[in-house]
């Protein structure tokens, strides 16, 4: 029997046909966790984007369910503590949307120092009327060169991030739950203690995973040491609290904000909103360009196949499975 697929999102076309010459796909998208109740008991195997919630609820009613193949590198969305419980394996795409997201890192840093998205609101709303307008209602206005970068998380996209910086006329340093000697050699990047980055930065980008030990790493108390800074988050929205850099910002104390990514998303309504000169914010989108959706959807594909054939791919996220239920007994291809 051909196993059953629910892919829960919008996927390329050229990944699930890969996938239908093996299975039987279905899609369910973007499911509400009630929609999913009620439908995860027919599947063997689930594609999942970081939109799609998979909480312990969902996961207890899923009795035919052996993978779980989110197609991110986060996997926050998915219970997996109630997914290892249920011999249900997870899978995670890594390395594919490193050199995107490095990208949008930078063009977050370059349009919140250079004013790139406040200009374009300040032309379409028929203000330059003259030279004189401009310079007038343009202060404190930085460039990237020269400046000092702090990165949090020396991972694949915290050095793809250093590369680019390096390339800009910038000096690097980092803190990272390791030492990365590659990078530091590549771009001479200094290891610092957290406080230490923090305070030598003029601009700390965030490529940090979402963790229990990463949990509001920039809280009201390390906002002090980045008063007049910048900080840039494309890791997740968890790393920062968001109520207390709110205050920062309106007291003046930080200088600006750009975030790909924010504590509870969707996000309708925001108290960082107002701050138009102060922030660049974007909904959660760092990764996506047409290359990078292919591979990591094709890589989700290949994990996915991999569990089912019997096989342990390299990027299982609950290895402590395998002592539940042996990669033998989830074979069905």
């Amino acid at each position: 029997m051909r196993p059953k697929v629910a892919v829960l999102f919008k996927m390329k076309s050229k990944p699930v046909e890969e996938l239908r010459k093996y299975a039987d796909v279905e899609f369910i998208l973007y499911p509400s966790v009630d929609e999913l109740k009620e439908r995860i008991g027919e599947f063997d195997g689930v594609i999942v984007s970081p939109l799609n919630r998979l909480p312990r609820e969902v996961i207890e009613r899923a009795e035919r369910l052996r993978v779980i193949s989110c197609h991110s590198a986060g996997y926050d969305h998915v219970d997996v503590e109630a997914a290892t419980e249920r011999g249900i394996y997870v899978t995670k795409v890594s390395g594919v949307l490193s050199e995107a997201v490095a990208e949008f890192a930078v063009g977050l840093t370059i349009a919140l120092l250079r004013k790139i998205v406040y200009s374009d609101k300040f032309i379409r709303a028929g203000k330059w009327d003259s030279h004189n307008t401009i310079w007038s209602g343009f202060k404190d206005i930085d460039t990237v060169y020269g400046k000092k970068i702090g990165i949090l998380g020396m991972g694949a996209i915290g050095k793809a991030i250093a590369r680019r910086m390096k390339a800009m006329g910038t000096e690097i340093i980092y803190w990272s739950r390791s030492r990365k000697p590659d990078i530091e050699e590549e771009v001479n990047a200094k290891y610092l203690p957290l406080e230490d980055v923090l305070r030598e930065s003029d601009i700390v980008i965030l490529a940090l995973p979402s963790a229990p030990e990463t949990y509001h790493i920039i809280n009201e108390e390390r906002l002090k040491l980045l008063e007049g800074k910048y900080i840039v988050n494309i890791g997740r929205g968890t790393l920062v609290d968001e109520k207390a850099l709110a205050k920062a910002i309106e007291e003046g104390r930080l200088k600006g904000y750009a975030t790909d990514v924010f504590e509870n998303e969707p996000v309708q309504e925001h108290e960082l909103f107002k701050y138009e000169w102060e922030t660049v914010l974007t909904p959660h989108h760092a990764g996506l360009s047409k290359e990078a959706m292919e591979d990591m959807a094709l890589q989700a594909v290949k994990n996915l196949l991999a569990v089912l054939r019997g096989e342990v791919p390299k990027d299982l996220v609950n290895r402590e499975v395998l002592e539940i239920r042996p990669p033998e007994k989830v074979k069905m291809l």
